[in-house]
This record gives structure tokens, sequence and C-alpha cells, in this order.
């Protein structure tokens, strides 16, 4: 029975392998530089950072394996022919272990803001003082279900790359699990969304010389006691960016922590326990408050841009195991892309923001003024 996800001709198999290597190149430089950010500047190592960085390095592992790949078809090895089988059952081995694996990450990253940003102290503690069973558990997940996978199904030619050949099995083992998380982490950004709208709405009424009190706005800010165990000076930390609103906690030695419109928060662990003074220092009376309107929305784009990534391969799965028939090529084609771009669209949504834009261009600026 022919695999309706695999092109027939050399020529369709030579076209899909070098769009699939030209975006898994994107993917590779995107996660590639969440990666070197992580490692050049110590104010990306915190909590959250960290679980991005495990997104970023599977994204990273599974743009390489597609890239091998679609190699390997473009210098004329077919990764179907039997000779390169061993090699095909390798490749989708390893795609499966990072494609899975990047499932789990997003839930835990959306976890992690959950329960911190909606002041779940005794969860959020444990999960930050547990960070080795934090990056555990996506790794031996996802490493089980492959191999798993391998035993009973085991992988074969798709096309650009190697996986399961049956569109019925990548529903029930891949996107059926996939969506249950996508509907999940929906539920989680969308109930933080109302909570920082609410937080919003009760800004607006307060005029920007008031000094606002104990105000908790289920947004606990978490970064003092992580940012000491993550080694950072004066205990300072940023939720993400550096200008909007101040948080203020009467905690020995501690500085202000600016939540940016980025709300791309770090998810530390903090100012547990002591009221929370909340200073806004450019909301007039009756004027919406950009920095929690920015907030507000950039939470909603994480679950947003990953259902978008796999709606259509969700639907030619459907469609091919319904029907039996391949989709056109060209379908096919974005159908393969939209599973390869996914590390350069983390990059974008997890970490492309104003603060790291700022630390880059202070890097430059730097390396230029020594030379």
């Amino acid at each position: 029975m022919a695999v309706l996800s695999a092109p027939s001709s050399p020529h369709d198999i030579h076209v899909l392998s070098l769009v699939i290597f030209v975006v898994s190149v994107l993917s590779v430089l995107g996660a590639g530089w969440i990666i070197v950010s992580f490692l050049l500047f110590k104010s990306l190592r915190t909590f959250r950072h960290q679980l991005i960085l495990g997104l970023a390095i599977s994204d990273f592992w599974m743009a390489i394996n597609f890239l091998s790949s679609a190699s390997m078809n473009i210098s004329g090895s077919n990764i179907g022919s039997p000779r390169e089988k061993n090699f095909c059952s390798f490749n989708g081995f390893m795609i499966q272990v990072f494609v899975v694996q990047t499932d789990y990450w997003v839930l835990s990253i959306a976890t992690c803001t959950y329960l911190i940003l909606a002041s779940h102290k005794t969860q959020s503690s444990w999960v930050q003082d547990h960070k080795l069973v934090i990056w555990i558990i996506p790794w031996f997940l996802s490493l089980l279900w492959a191999a798993i996978g391998l035993a009973v199904v085991g992988y074969g030619n798709i096309g650009a790359w190697c996986w399961f050949t049956s569109d019925r099995v990548r529903l029930l083992v891949n996107f059926l699990p996939r969506w249950l998380i996508i509907i999940t982490i929906l539920a989680l950004y969308i109930r933080l969304y109302f909570i920082i709208r609410k937080a919003h709405t009760r800004f607006m009424s307060f005029d920007e010389d008031d000094v606002v009190g104990s105000l908790s706005l289920g947004l606990q800010t978490e970064s003092y006691s992580s940012r000491l165990r993550n080694g950072s000076e004066g205990g300072k930390g940023e939720l993400s960016g550096h200008q909007g609103v101040e948080m203020r906690g009467p905690v020995e030695g501690s500085g202000s922590v600016s939540v940016s419109g980025e709300g791309d928060g770090n998810c530390e662990r903090g100012f547990r326990n002591h009221p929370t003074t909340v200073t806004t220092t450019h909301t007039r009376m009756g004027r919406p408050s950009p920095v929690l309107k920015r907030i507000s929305y950039q939470m909603m784009t994480y679950p947003l841009v990953y259902i978008l990534i796999w709606t259509i391969p969700t639907t030619i799965r459907i469609y091919q195991a319904t029907t039996n028939e391949a989709a056109p090529f060209a379908i096919g084609t974005i159908d393969k892309s939209c599973i390869v771009i996914q590390g350069f669209a983390d990059a974008i949504v997890y970490g492309f923001n104003e603060s790291t834009w700022r630390l880059w261009r202070d890097f430059f600026s730097r390396s230029e003024g020594r030379n």
C-alpha cells in the first residue's frame, strides 16, 4: 500500500526536500538564537527561560533531523530506499521524540506561567524547587512513546523525512494528544487573560499620582527568591522587559520588578510572605494601561500560534485517513512545512521581545565600542 504522504515522482521529492531544507534552516537559526541568548545573558537564565531553553533545544534537534533527511534526498540518496532503512528508522525515531517533546515543553511553560501568575504559591514553589523533575518529564515521556512506536509500528519514508507512514496512526498517536494539550494551554492562557484584564480594569480607576495599596491582582510577582537562587544581583528581576507596571514588596534588599508589555514573565517565585504594593507610573484616571493590555494580548499569542501551526497538518491527516486519497502535492508541501517551521515560530513567540532585543543591541554596542 502506497504511503499517501510520500510523493511518488523524483521531481516532487526533490522539490519537497528543497522546501523542507530551507524551512529547517530557519528553525535551526530560530532555536539556536534562543539557546545562544540564554548562554550569553544572565538575565535570561530565570526559571521560565530555563523551560524555554528546553523547548529551544527540542526545536533545534528536531530541525536538525529534518535537515539531515532532506539533505540526503537532495544529494540523491533517497531515504525511502532499502539501503537507507536503518537511517530512516533512526530519523523517524528522533523526529518522533522531538516533535512530541515540544508539546510537553509548551504545556510545561503554560502550566508554570499559570501557577505563578495566578498565585498558586504551593504549586509554583514546588515546580521551581524541583527543576530537574520538570526537565526529566518531557524527555522521559517522548523517548518512551518514540520507542514504543519504533517497536510496535516502525517508521518509514513520508517524503522529506521518516515518520509513521499511516495517517490514522499519526492521528491517534500524535495529533489527538497534541490537540488535548492545545485545548489545555488555551484554557490556561484564557484564564490568565481575564486575570490580567481584570487587573487592567482596576488600574484604570487610579490616578497616576496615587499609590495603590495592597492590590493582589492575581499576578503575584515571583522574582526575588528565584533571583537569589539563580545568582542574580540585588534580588532584582524582570517579568519580561524593562518598562511598565512596577511591583514592590517590603522584602529586604529587594528592587522593583517590572512587568513588560511583552507579557513574557519569568515565572519567578518571591515576595511570598508579604503583601505586594503596586504603583503605576503612566496610568491616568480613565486611561487604559497599555502595559497590561499588551500583557493580556501577548498571553493569547502562545496558544493561537500553536493552533495555527497544527491546523493544516491535522486537516490533511483527517482527509487522507478518511478518504484514503493523497492531498495535492502543493497542499502536502504546506502541510509538512507547517510542522518544520515550529522552531522558527517558537523563537518569535517565546524568544523575541523588547527585553531580548535590548540585550542584543547592548551586546553589539559594547562590541563595537571595544573595536
